[in-house]
């Protein structure tokens, strides 16, 4: 595995654990341990679908490929709930967006 990979494995699982926690709190911390559980899985997903050894572009065409794919692994979940989640689907969409801003950071390192 890649350096790339395993940061945005890394960073999709702490975002996903952010995730999770804004879900059980807006829940009234009634969310069931499924959702909760599928709701951070679904975020790693993101991460590896990020962290796919792309071809180098700008900065620019990177964020936009984060939102795009953040988009596409955020719709998943969020018609599996019968799209009464839209708060985790637009935060999949960031969260794509923040983890190709971070990989293109490090990468210039």
């Amino acid at each position: 595995m890649n350096r790339r990979m395993k940061a945005a494995l890394i960073g999709g699982a702490l975002l996903g654990i952010i995730c999770v926690v804004g879900a059980y709190i807006r829940s009234g911390f009634t969310a069931s341990p499924i959702f909760v559980f599928s709701l951070w899985y679904n975020r790693v997903i993101l991460g590896l679908a990020v962290g796919a050894p792309w071809i180098v572009t700008t900065r620019r065409k990177a964020l936009l490929r984060g939102a795009i794919l953040g988009l596409l692994v955020s719709f998943a979940f969020y018609s599996s709930t019968g799209f009464e989640d839209p708060v985790s689907f637009v935060a999949g969409i960031l969260y794509g967006v923040i983890l190709e801003w971070w990989l293109s950071r490090s990468a210039k390192k």
